[in-house]
């Protein structure tokens, strides 16, 4: 097996199911398996072996034919090209009822990420403890944000307010943000921001419940975020 090289530009898509590749690979690990064809992990995640070794080769090779890609290696591997192989901290503005789930949400540590700050504008909010973090002033944001060198930032308040917070992470240096809020977010270039709307989500699946719609054979999966 050959260590990942880094060449060709990898397509988006590409990246965003690394991601599910790299879960599946760690509760294998879990489950004690160590080793796996392109065909067990296509079944497990849906998709087919080609597609499978077709992204994997943007990075390298890392399996043999006939034996299969060693589980450890690659999830490793993996986590190294996502770089969650170290700690990412954020910031987390927002702290109405998503924004408390967000802060107790313990799946973010296990995977490299950890929430080191909270904002909020409210008066009544400043102050409240939630786990070992304090809820801070929004307006705190860019002194916090430059003593912690965070670079990423989840959004989780109304539309309305959602632009203004994006403009105060990027002018405090943060890289990359998750965005919970509905709407469409303007961002300079070299920004990341990523958009999460369950009830898109649910939209685009009732389009297919409503009578009248095609159907087809087997489930149709797709990842909140795609």
């Amino acid at each position: 097996m050959r260590r990942m090289c880094m060449g060709a530009e990898v397509p988006e898509i590409v990246v965003r199911r690394l991601p599910h590749y790299a879960r599946a690979l760690q509760w294998l690990e879990m489950d004690g398996v160590q080793t796996i064809s392109s065909a067990e992990l296509g079944a497990r995640l849906g998709m087919t072996p080609a597609q499978i070794r077709k992204d994997l080769s943007y990075f390298g090779e890392f399996g043999k034919q006939g034996m299969g890609y060693d589980v450890t290696f690659l999830y490793e591997q993996l986590r190294q090209i996502l770089g969650v192989d170290r700690e990412w901290l954020a910031a987390l503005v927002g702290i109405g009822d998503l924004g408390h789930a967000i802060a107790r949400y313990g799946g973010f540590v296990k995977r490299g990420f950890k929430i080191a700050a909270l904002f909020d504008q409210d008066p009544k909010k400043i102050g409240e403890q939630i786990g070992e973090l304090e809820i801070i002033s929004i307006d705190k944001l860019p002194m916090v944000v430059r003593g912690l060198r965070i670079q990423l930032g989840i959004i989780a308040v109304p539309a309305a307010a959602a632009q203004s917070v994006a403009d105060l992470m990027v002018s405090a240096g943060i890289r990359g943000i998750l965005s919970y809020a509905p709407i469409h977010l303007h961002v300079p270039r070299g920004i990341r921001i990523r958009y999460i709307d369950p009830v898109v989500s649910l939209q685009s699946m009732t389009y297919h419940l409503k009578p009248g719609s095609p159907t087809q054979d087997g489930p149709d999966e797709s990842y909140v975020g795609e």
